[in-house]
């Protein structure tokens, strides 16, 4: 990771509460740079989140792009799950309000393009994701679900706003301890801890689901990559919906990954499972939205 990458702390105030974010990399009046903004997983902030993942996002700024680790409320998101029971659902705070200003402090002088905002989360972020992906498409020119699926229809609070064709990428392990790739509902145990729950989909059908918004019908191809490092027991699968005139949809599977973001480095836990280096997520997010 470039040590000359710049780290600024800023803060925006929404409906009466400061609201904190790290940016990283270094964008001057005029430059319409793609803006990234990184959301977290429960219990994080988003510079907990920027070591726990060895900084793989950082490398998005390094090739031009601003991007900002913003901090979840007391560690988590107002996601749109029913069964959500943190701090942010009981306070319902205004965590798309937080979005806009934080997209508008930098929009004002034309830092970023407003018209290249991309979201990526992880775990409780990518519940946050898939909120914004609903109920403000006009936001987002791509988003990035890693860890996290879809609630199911019983447990989804989220209102939308008519459908907006959105590229969306998904990253899943197989081994996930903590959100199924199978999908299902959490046990007591991961329920009391995380303070969240309710039944979900499982990867595969959330990559179905965003497809079909998409306005795709055809089924998807699926091809096994070829492994990078013999050392790393992970494998990767990528299923690719794609048709002509829309965005795609892409779920890349890792099979014996854990509730972690693939990369060259980590600082995951093992007790949440394997990190895949079979994968650069920063990699996959250049490519996927031709960054």
């Amino acid at each position: 990771m470039p040590s000359t990458l710049a780290a600024t702390r800023g803060s925006v105030t929404v409906a009466g509460v400061t609201r904190t974010f790290t940016s990283v990399g270094t964008a001057a009046p005029g430059d319409a740079k793609p803006l990234i903004l990184v959301f977290h997983g429960s219990g994080q902030t988003g510079d907990k989140h920027r070591a726990f993942t060895g900084g793989v996002f950082d490398a998005l700024a390094a090739r031009g792009a601003l991007v900002a680790y913003l901090d979840g409320y007391r560690g988590n998101w107002n996601d749109a799950r029913l069964e959500s029971h943190f701090p942010a659902r009981k306070a319902n705070i205004d965590d798309v309000g937080f979005v806009r200003a934080v997209i508008a402090t930098f929009a004002a002088d034309r830092r970023i393009d407003p018209g290249r905002v991309y979201a990526v989360g992880y775990s409780n972020g990518g519940q946050m994701v898939i909120r914004l992906a609903h109920e403000t498409p006009d936001l987002l020119a791509g988003a990035t679900v890693i860890a996290a699926t879809m609630p199911a229809p019983e447990n989804f609070l989220a209102h939308q706003e008519p459908r907006a064709p959105l590229p969306v990428l998904l990253i899943h392990g197989t081994k996930d301890p903590i959100v199924s790739y199978q999908g299902g509902t959490m046990n007591w145990a991961l329920r009391t801890v995380f303070k969240a729950g309710g039944p979900t989909w499982s990867a595969t059908r959330t990559a179905r689901y965003f497809a079909e918004r998409n306005g795709i019908t055809t089924e998807p191809t699926t091809i096994r990559l070829p492994k990078q490092t013999t050392a790393d027991r992970t494998e990767i699968e990528r299923t690719a919906y794609e048709a002509s005139g829309v965005p795609s949809v892409v779920l890349y599977t890792v099979h014996g990954g854990g509730h972690t973001v693939p990369g060259p480095s980590s600082s995951a836990p093992m007790v949440i499972g394997r990190t895949s280096h079979q994968l650069d997520t920063a990699d996959l997010i250049t490519q996927f939205f031709d960054l």
